[in-house]
């Protein structure tokens, strides 16, 4: 049923190795770099070039023709574009989950089956499914399920919730039951050790070697404001620009007894609110707002309407026990309440539901909950 593959080559081991299995298993591989951000005004700064050139070298050891996928146009749109409007607008967006949804697992899911004529695409993230690392168990039938990476460190289903069971249905992730460290030793032993060698690339490739502030000071409009304390009302410092914070972030204020922490951000008065100290009850809570959520496979509820599941908005922090409540008849919008409280929960990330090893889907995140503290003022 599925005999052509199209890869998504990045120039890294994690695709390469992709490529490898799936060539060892008999797939016709096609082979596409996406080409997502434009360099001709970014001094270098992004890796997208080696990247290209590596992805080339690759192809052409595993005798798989490679073209390039141009997705610059829909990358500023759908993802760059909202990324500014977000932190115009004082909220914190996560650019790999847009990428994801609106790039990869759908302009380029489309690209492949259409143009390229594949009958499914691979990719080197650290996923799983169902249906298996090579759709082997497919079943036309079946609701698709997407299952966490073997390995906890590099799982990458929390950038993958936001996209769709359609294209999740024909996508295969051959590396998905292995480590990184399985990955790179592989490699080493199909003589793609260049690839194992290769330097990870982190972050955000748009940033690149450039701090993040000097980055967003070249596209967001510099409007200073005042540092406020939240619990004495005073002044205590000047920011240099709301889209320069996130909450839960330290403040860089001088002279205090304790440092300073973002508690939240009035976009219309451009003040920022600051709490004394990390551990400041205002920063926590068991409450979050969120809206707009997409289902890979949506959970059955319980007799009361009531979700159970688990949660997270950091792909990086452990998994939180959560009730799950829909505010809106139509389920655009939802209650999470949590069953233990957590700090800095930031409006713009996304809440990733889970259950065991499924992930379900995400909600985009309005609001944190009031905590204890607040609500008893």
């Amino acid at each position: 049923m599925f005999k052509r593959v199209v890869v998504g080559v990045s120039g890294g081991v994690d695709s390469a190795v992709t490529a490898y299995m799936l060539k060892q298993k008999g797939f016709d591989v096609r082979g596409a770099f996406m080409k997502n951000w434009d360099l001709i005004d970014e001094s270098g700064y992004c890796s997208g070039e080696q990247d290209w050139l590596d992805a080339q070298k690759l192809c052409r050891q595993l005798r798989i023709p490679l073209e390039e996928t141009n997705f610059v146009k829909d990358y500023w749109l759908e993802v760059f574009g909202s990324f500014l409007k977000d932190y115009e607008k004082g909220v914190t967006p996560n650019p790999d989950i847009l990428c994801n949804r609106h790039i990869k697992f759908n302009l380029f899911y489309k690209y492949a089956r259409e143009k390229m004529g594949a009958d499914a695409i691979a990719t080197g993230h650290y996923a799983r499914t169902n249906f298996g690392p090579f759709l082997e168990q497919y079943d036309d039938r079946a609701p698709i399920r997407l299952l966490a990476g073997v390995d906890d460190i590099k799982d990458q289903t929390f950038f993958l919730s936001q996209i769709s069971a359609d294209a999740l249905r024909r996508t295969m992730f051959p590396i998905g039951a292995m480590t990184k460290a399985q990955v790179k030793r592989y490699a080493a032993d199909v003589g793609l050790e260049a690839f194992a060698r290769k330097k990870e690339s982190m972050g955000i490739c748009f940033v690149g070697k450039r701090s993040f502030q000097d980055f967003i000071g070249e596209y967001i409009e510099t409007k200073p404001g005042d540092f406020v304390d939240f619990d004495t009302g005073k002044v205590v410092g000047m920011h240099k620009g709301l889209h320069h914070w996130t909450v839960g972030q330290k403040a860089k204020i001088g002279g205090c007894l304790q440092p300073y922490f973002v508690f939240q951000k009035d976009v219309d008065r451009n003040v920022i609110f600051v709490v004394s100290g990390t551990d400041h009850p205002l920063l926590v809570t068991d409450m979050v707002y969120v809206e707009n959520p997409v289902w890979i496979n949506k959970p059955e509820r319980l007799s009361d309407g009531v979700l159970r599941c688990l949660f997270r908005f950091q792909h990086t922090k452990p998994l939180v026990h959560c009730s799950l409540i829909e505010s809106s008849e139509d389920g655009s919008r939802m209650f999470v309440k949590l069953d233990e409280p957590l700090r800095a929960i930031t409006p713009g990330q996304y809440a990733v539901f889970y259950k065991d090893e499924e992930c379900f889907g995400s909600a985009r995140i309005v609001k944190p909950g009031p905590s204890i503290v607040y609500c008893q003022r």
